[in-house]
């Protein structure tokens, strides 16, 4: 099959992204489909800025309901934020010049994940703050969990061996 890079774009997107790959290594660069190389490059940069903001949107609900829900913590919960901060670490680690980009994504996620947290825990909304709580470095601490630490918390994080910390002790650290 040997349509035009146009065509293959169109009607076999895996196809047109393999020949682009081998019109590279080839160093045949006059033959590239530019215009939608283009595109897809920038489309991939922007899936990184949304996935991020995903995340951050997932662990700012769950931080939100930890805080605001003391009575209803759950394994699932402390287990969904570190997974959530992990996977942030990891964006962050892999994309580094994403760095520029972290108040904004912390600010539209934050209205997503108070959605999240309105929607999860039938409180009200202005029961929440209006804008984001906790700095990156809170958000982003394996040892923040907001508010008051109960003896049942204190089960989950010694059986996930959490030594959680105050905000005084996360900033001096």
């Amino acid at each position: 099959m040997n349509l035009p890079l146009i065509d293959l774009y169109e009607t076999d997107f895996y196809g047109w992204t393999q020949k682009q790959v081998e019109l590279l290594r080839q160093n045949q660069l006059d033959l590239l489909d530019i215009k939608n190389l283009i595109e897809e490059i920038e489309s991939l940069g922007k899936q990184q800025q949304q996935e991020l903001v995903s995340r951050l949107e997932i662990l700012l609900g769950h931080l939100l309901k930890w805080q605001y829900q003391p009575n209803k913590r759950s394994s699932s919960w402390l287990k969904t934020i570190r997974e959530q901060r992990r996977k942030i670490k990891d964006i962050i680690e892999k994309n580094p010049s994403l760095k520029p980009f972290f108040n904004e994504a912390t600010n539209k996620a934050y209205l997503l994940g108070l959605d999240l947290a309105v929607d999860e825990t039938g409180l009200q909304i202005k029961t929440f703050p209006s804008e984001v709580p906790y700095s990156w470095e809170l958000i982003n601490s394996p040892e923040f969990f907001p508010g008051e630490i109960t003896d049942k918390d204190r089960d989950l994080f010694e059986r996930y061996g959490i030594s959680p910390k105050s905000t005084d002790e996360i900033s001096e650290s």
